[in-house]
């Protein structure tokens, strides 16, 4: 399947990317750059984002400054 690579301005986990084989790159307003698959990231923490409000209710989970904690350890820092 064809990797998906998409630029962007901040991190964010989508349900209209779910299964869509999606690599994300981002960088924050301090220069620093976050790559995560995203696929890997909302199958590893599914529950945790399906049971916030925001994601429930705009399906989507967005963070401009960086990548949650939770997550860090499955994204690639530079």
């Amino acid at each position: 399947m064809k990797t998906n690579n998409i630029t962007t301005k901040r991190f964010v986990i989508r349900k209209s990317l779910i299964g869509t084989n999606s690599v994300i790159t981002f960088t924050n307003n301090k220069d620093i750059t976050f790559t995560y698959d995203h696929d890997e990231i909302y199958s590893t923490f599914q529950e945790k984002f399906e049971s916030m409000k925001c994601f429930q209710e705009y399906k989507s989970y967005t963070n401009s400054n960086t990548v949650p904690a939770f997550a860090r350890n499955l994204s690639e820092i530079s």
